[in-house]
């Protein structure tokens, strides 16, 4: 490892172990760390954006390419920004309104798309004498009683009630292995700083 890279992977583990300093107290390094973090994170996407959103989609289209009606949605976003002032703050809820109402219209279609009818086609599908046929039948079960639980007409009695006990066990192995995954997420995240904690120092000191 060169000296460069020891002094940027020096950097790179004092920010991280201030980081860690948090899990004993909240303190200056952790701030310190933090706010940089906040900070450089800030200022690249701010350009990131310029350069890959307001240039490709406001300054070439209109200055180099012509496309003058690129204008209007130009001046829509300009408006947005009238949210800071007392007079002119009216202007902005004009485009936020415009672009809430696009952002749902567009977005709608394809969250029911995605998250509804590929998740019905998915779980409803032939049944078959076989492992994956069984697992098929055991989840049209479950999503079936799930659904039982959130029908909230008839009361949750008899084998009605016993349908959407089920339904509730399968919420909660669901959300149990939601949360286990995101938990094994963070550790793997976890898991490779100490990798490159160690490594750095095995470099620094020798093994």
């Amino acid at each position: 490892m060169t000296t460069v890279e020891l002094l940027w992977n020096g950097l790179a583990a004092f920010l991280t172990l201030c980081i860690f300093s948090f899990l004993y107290k909240d303190n200056p390094f952790y701030k310190f760390a933090e706010q940089l973090v906040a900070g450089v994170a800030l200022g690249y996407w701010t350009m990131l954006l310029y350069h890959t959103t307001f240039t490709d989609k406001v300054l070439i289209p209109i200055f180099q390419q012509g496309k003058l009606h690129y204008i209007l949605p130009t001046i829509m976003g300009i408006m947005m920004w009238t949210r800071f002032s007392k007079k002119l703050a009216y202007l902005s809820r004009i485009a936020i309104a415009f672009y809430i109402g696009v952002g749902t219209g567009v977005a709608l279609p394809l969250y029911m798309y995605n998250y509804v009818f590929r998740q019905l086609q998915a779980t409803v599908v032939p049944l078959q004498f076989s492992w994956l046929g069984l697992n098929s039948l055991l989840m049209v079960s479950f999503v079936t009683c799930t659904l039982f639980y959130f029908f909230f007409s008839k009361e949750h009695k008899g084998t009605f009630g016993g349908l959407s006990k089920v339904g509730i066990y399968t919420l909660m192995a669901g959300f149990g292995a939601s949360f286990g995954l995101t938990v094994m997420g963070r550790v793997a995240l976890l898991v490779q700083r100490i990798i490159f904690l160690r490594e750095y120092f095995i470099a620094l000191f020798g093994s």
